[in-house]
């Protein structure tokens, strides 16, 4: 199947309150977010997106936009509700540090599979939405673009890391130990047989080889990708 390339939204105003955000509207990225945000577009440039995929929220389409700003392609940018933030429910617009008190903190960080945010969302339901989604997606990209097309999906930290555990074969009490920074890349490649994790977390670094024909998975794990131009 296609790759996918996983954007966290750049830094957010929220991000640098100490606020759980969740859904709340009119959040959007503050100063060193949107810097963050070109410097991810610039980044994602090498690579020829054939869809570029957002969440509903302000921070992720303006860091959609970013992404779009360096394709050059008259591509827009598809709002998709399921890659939204999780609905925390009460929780929503809470201090972290006073969130970080309450009982329910703990079981999200150590078993997340068992916390249901009062009057919100359980991660499980997170979980099988967003992993849903980017598959459903994904297979719809390779199906009009074929195998090697590559797409964007901007969405939130929780829902990054929760399709890298899904690609991983983690369970989803593990998903904690996975990081997914403000403008973070992470890519996954799906094929037929299983998903391969290609980049977790990353800031910087070449990704046009991300634009070439997949080789087939091999025993040993193949030659990679070439030598970007210009590298030692």
């Amino acid at each position: 199947m296609a790759t996918v390339i996983l954007v966290r939204h750049a830094r957010s105003t929220a991000n640098t309150a100490g606020v759980l955000a969740g859904r709340t509207p009119g959040v959007e990225l503050d100063g060193t977010g949107r810097e963050q945000a070109a410097r991810t577009g610039a980044r994602l440039g090498a690579v020829p997106l054939v869809a570029v995929v957002s969440s509903p929220l302000e921070r992720c389409r303006q860091t959609a936009q970013a992404v779009l700003d360096h394709q050059g392609s008259g591509l827009a940018a598809r709002v998709e509700e399921d890659l939204t933030e999780c609905d925390y429910g009460a929780w929503q617009g809470g201090s972290l540090a006073e969130l970080a008190k309450e009982q329910l903190w703990s079981v999200v960080q150590r078993q997340p599979s068992a916390a249901v945010f009062p009057g919100g969302e359980s991660l499980v339901a997170m979980h099988a939405r967003a992993v849903s989604a980017v598959r459903r997606i994904d297979a719809a990209v390779e199906a009009e673009h074929g195998p090697a097309a590559v797409w964007a999906a901007v969405t939130h930290g929780d829902l990054v890391k929760a399709i890298l555990a899904d690609a991983l074969g983690l369970h989803l009490d593990l998903f904690q130990r996975l990081h997914a920074d403000p403008a973070s890349v992470s890519v996954v490649r799906y094929t037929p047989a299983q998903p391969h994790v290609l980049a977790v977390n990353t800031h910087a670094g070449d990704l046009s080889w991300l634009g070439a024909q997949p080789d087939a998975p091999q025993v040993g794990g193949g030659a990679g990708p070439a030598v970007p131009a210009g590298a030692s």
